[in-house]
């Protein structure tokens, strides 16, 4: 299970980037399959070309920004699968996060994490794919249970992407970088320490925050106050400490004493993992045990960075039509029939304060 990014910590809903919005006609589009399991708009309308945007058709300014959501951990409560959780988070994420600014949902593709069990057997062993893990019931197989959130999303407008033999960090990581080209600002919805990588002046996480009960912004400057670095020393970072959650091994393993605060010190004066390895071979870096670990471990070093490093190449294509301003005028609808097909007309009451209005 994704680890939440700060516990420790409360963020304000707020965010500099919000724009006003005005109220808009409802004219709610429709959603259709495409090639590579990816979901596009599609409007009764006549459509242009549909094709991948390279310059946006109207002119940009500094308040666009699109929501990439991450699917998979919002279906867990704990460490327990759970439908009710993802749509607690999701009816949050529309009233008090989103609105109506472009959404696009990304799910782990089957085999996404083929490649790096293939560099690392260790990494995630302990998961499966969160849909094979719901018991099934007179309502629903265990096949359907994905088919069901994501015709919610569809209902709710949001278009659904997912790539077969890519998870969802990658897939979110490409169509980020090329919203970034676009001159559109990026708000990544996930409790997934992993994005902390891409971080920037028009890169945001929000994640949601269970002892808090709400969603909470993680911006650049959560990041330095937090690490007191720069996030283009995060990877390099986590390379050197491992992620026990997803069941990568740190240097520690085989170089105790090895731990947080010299990789800081280190990375601070070096910049870079890379950068700190080829200078250990031709000066004094730090302590000797310091020196003889990264001489001696580095190639498990550039194992790690390889495993843990987010793929911005994967063959999937943002398209213009997911950028359009969302239409709300389903989400009440849609979230009452999903907790209605879930059996759970309790937790709709529960929620009716949720509800976008």
């Amino acid at each position: 299970m994704a680890e939440v990014l700060m516990q420790s910590l409360s963020f304000s809903l707020s965010v500099p980037w919000r724009t006003k919005t005005s109220p808009t006609t409802c004219c709610c589009a429709s959603f259709n399959q495409t090639i590579g399991g990816q979901f596009s708009l599609s409007s009764n309308k006549d459509n242009n070309n549909g094709g991948n945007i390279t310059t946006r058709n109207k002119k940009n300014t500094n308040t666009e920004r699109v929501f990439f959501l991450d699917v998979n951990p919002l279906c867990y409560n704990g460490t327990t699968p759970s439908l009710g959780s993802f749509s607690y988070w999701i009816s949050l994420f529309f009233s008090q996060v989103s609105h109506t600014d472009p959404v696009i949902a990304v799910f782990d593709g089957e085999g996404g994490n083929e490649y790096r069990r293939g560099l690392l057997p260790s990494y995630k062993a302990h998961r499966r794919k969160y849909s094979r893990l719901f018991p099934s019931s007179p309502r629903y197989s265990r096949g359907s249970l994905h088919h069901t959130v994501t015709n919610f999303l569809q209902k709710c407008n949001v278009p659904v992407v997912e790539i077969e033999g890519h998870e969802a960090d990658d897939v979110v990581a490409t169509l980020a970088e090329q919203a970034l080209q676009s001159g559109l600002k990026v708000v990544i919805g996930s409790p997934d320490k992993d994005f902390k990588q891409l971080i920037s002046e028009d890169v945001q996480i929000v994640m949601p925050m269970p002892e808090l009960g709400r969603w909470s912004f993680y911006t650049l400057k959560h990041y330095i106050d937090q690490y007191a670095c720069d996030p283009s020393s995060d990877l390099s970072l986590r390379c050197i400490l491992g992620d026990e959650v997803d069941g990568v091994p740190g240097i520690q393993h085989v170089a105790p004493g090895f731990g947080r605060k010299t990789a800081l010190k280190l990375l601070k004066k070096h910049g870079s993992l890379e950068n700190l390895l080829s200078a250990s071979k031709v000066r004094t870096v730090g302590k000797e045990y310091v020196q003889e670990a990264l001489i001696k471990h580095g190639d498990y070093l550039r194992k790690n960075y390889e495993v843990l490093r987010l793929k911005k190449d994967v063959d999937v294509h943002l398209k213009d039509e997911w950028l359009s301003k969302r239409e709300t005028c389903y989400d009440a609808v849609a979230l009452s029939d999903f907790a209605i097909s879930l059996g759970q007309p309790q937790k709709l009451k529960d929620q009716k304060h949720l509800l976008p209005r």
